[in-house]
């Protein structure tokens, strides 16, 4: 097939560092997920496709699910989304929507996450994501959805606010798919007997309503079940590595910023990293300190360079001294040199994947969306069967 036929072009035709497997053999068999939930660990997590990620996304995430792949158990599945689904919550243009999946799809791929040793796919293409949503949209509170803090923030109301406020502020820009995306995300999670969730900390809040959600559809549908017909699933609290805007160290990095030079992407230039960095905003007080409230500018220099290179130091703290004596000119090339070193690699590979003619690159994601639906077909035949719609 071609996605075969890719994978051993892409280690015929490149240096040993971008091979996206060892071997092309499909892991885990679709066809073990047809019964009660499993014993072995299930990992599910998704990302939106919103272009190119920057370092905040890397390290915040992407590393972690790259670290989650490598150290997992042989019977362990992992699945990693493009969750297209939830992007659409918000207006987005097509053409701009179709690039952005592209560039994500192939940053995941050069970012080390491996089609054979992960399932690796477009929310959109599996169609039991909606069907479950609406299902537990049945059995979703309002109350409970009101005081979530997603379709607040991204109204930018404050916490107080509710759905079934009058003001035109509010009434007129909440869209019921935004107001109920958690019950999607829930879907995304249950959908695949999911064991455990890598997440930051402002996560903890969804996956605790996936939870919720679980136990009692659980209860409603299948209360002498031996298993549970839907995983509660587990938080993996991801040692996330908050990484600040280089304009704005008050903020966390993001693609929102309207002033590009805020944020590193992994295919930026070593020249492009370099001009960001060298106009980050730090201060002119002498020496380099660690001090997140009074020095933010600098503080977030340090933690770049600790969490792209942890080898450096013991912690951020300890790496501020040893580098104490530094003007900010030669703080700034030190982040310029480790950056560059950290995301070359990920930068070329980057490049590599979106080199392939479309066709290709869509089968990497083709197949990965094959190997999801076929765990999901499983899920909602049981979901299905006990709510008497088999």
């Amino acid at each position: 097939m071609l996605l075969r036929r890719t994978q051993h072009a892409l280690r015929g035709a490149t240096p040993s560092r971008f091979r996206p497997c060892a071997r092309c053999v499909w892991y885990n068999s679709a066809a073990s997920f047809g019964h009660a939930a499993p014993e072995r660990k299930v990992i599910f997590s998704g990302i939106q496709p919103t272009g190119v990620p920057h370092l905040g996304n890397y390290l915040g995430a992407l590393r972690q699910w790259v670290k989650l792949q490598d150290e997992a158990a042989p019977d362990t599945t992992l699945l990693y989304s493009i969750v297209d689904l939830h992007a659409i919550t918000v207006k987005q243009d097509a053409k701009q929507l179709a690039q952005w999946r592209k560039e994500m799809l192939a940053s995941l791929q050069a970012v080390g996450l491996r089609s054979d040793r992960s399932i690796l796919f477009y929310q959109s293409s599996v169609p039991q994501h909606a069907e479950l949503m609406w299902i537990l949209s049945c059995n979703a509170s309002m109350g409970y959805l009101g005081r979530m803090t997603q379709w607040k923030s991204k109204l930018a109301l404050p916490d107080s606010a509710s759905p079934l406020d009058s003001s035109p502020s509010n009434k007129s820009a909440l869209k019921l798919g935004l107001f109920s995306y958690p019950v999607l995300q829930a879907a995304d999670i249950l959908l695949y007997n999911t064991t455990h969730v890598p997440v930051g900390e402002d996560q903890a809040q969804h996956l605790e309503f996936a939870r919720e959600l679980a136990i009692s559809f659980n209860h409603t549908h299948a209360p002498q079940a031996e298993a549970p017909l839907l995983v509660p699933p587990t938080t993996i609290l991801s040692p996330a590595k908050r990484v600040m805007s280089l304009s704005n160290p008050a903020k966390k990095m993001s693609k929102s910023d309207a002033d590009v030079k805020s944020r590193i992407l992994i295919s930026d230039s070593k020249e492009e990293i370099r001009r960001k960095l060298r106009s980050a905003l730090t201060d002119s007080i002498e020496g380099i300190t660690y001090d997140r409230e009074n020095r933010p500018g600098v503080s977030n220099l340090v933690n770049l360079i600790y969490y792209m290179d942890e080898s450096v130091g013991a912690s951020p703290e300890m790496l501020a001294q040893d580098m104490q004596g530094l003007s900010m000119k030669a703080l700034k090339e030190k982040a310029v040199e480790t950056v560059e070193d950290r995301i070359r690699d990920v930068r070329e590979r980057y490049e590599y994947y979106m080199r392939l003619p479309p066709s290709e690159l869509g089968e990497l994601a083709e197949g990965g969306g094959q190997r999801a639906q076929d765990i999901a077909k499983g899920t909602m035949k049981r979901v299905r069967t006990a709510m008497g719609m088999a």
